[in-house]
């Protein structure tokens, strides 16, 4: 089984182990995921699930990146396109395709991701500030980069995200 494939499994399952830390500049844990063939992160502490791509309900008069809502156990949840957010076209939605569950405060979002690839361990030594030039972070959502296993990974601002 491939770490795509078993994470992909446990979206199926409805995953929602209660794993939580702190990630700062000192390094911790995140959710790795795609939106095309760029690999992003998340604060694992923020993530509380990881599930299937389900039926959204429209609702109107909403701003374009919020795709609708879905029920997550009783639950209304708005699901926002991280592909909207970070200005990358819409596709459609496949078998890979997961929304990820995760909240802030007391507010719950689902965020959709091309795929989802695995939670790692981030070393402080592997963790730079983003850069602040406009054309290379435009969009302000970039928190830091990582190079970490000789792959570059963006980790974004999940407040900024889905706050602005």
């Amino acid at each position: 089984m491939t770490i795509d494939s078993g994470v992909r499994s446990m979206a199926n399952e409805g995953y929602s182990q209660p794993v939580k830390s702190e990630f700062n500049t000192n390094g911790g844990q995140i959710l790795l995921y795609y939106i095309d063939d760029v690999l992003y992160g998340i604060e694992i502490q923020y993530v509380t699930e990881i599930i299937g791509v389900q039926p959204i309900t429209v609702v109107p008069r909403v701003p374009d990146f919020i795709k609708g809502v879905i029920n997550i156990r009783g639950k209304v949840v708005p699901v926002i396109s991280i592909r909207h957010k970070i200005n990358r076209p819409e596709i459609p939605y496949d078998d890979k395709t997961c929304i990820i569950v995760v909240e802030l405060n007391d507010l719950t979002v689902g965020l959709i991701v091309d795929r989802v690839r695995e939670i790692t361990t981030v070393l402080p030594t592997d963790t730079c500030s983003a850069p602040d030039f406009k054309n290379v972070n435009e969009n302000q959502y970039i928190q830091s980069i990582i190079d970490s296993n000789g792959e570059i990974k963006q980790l974004l601002d999940i407040n900024k995200l889905i706050l602005e």
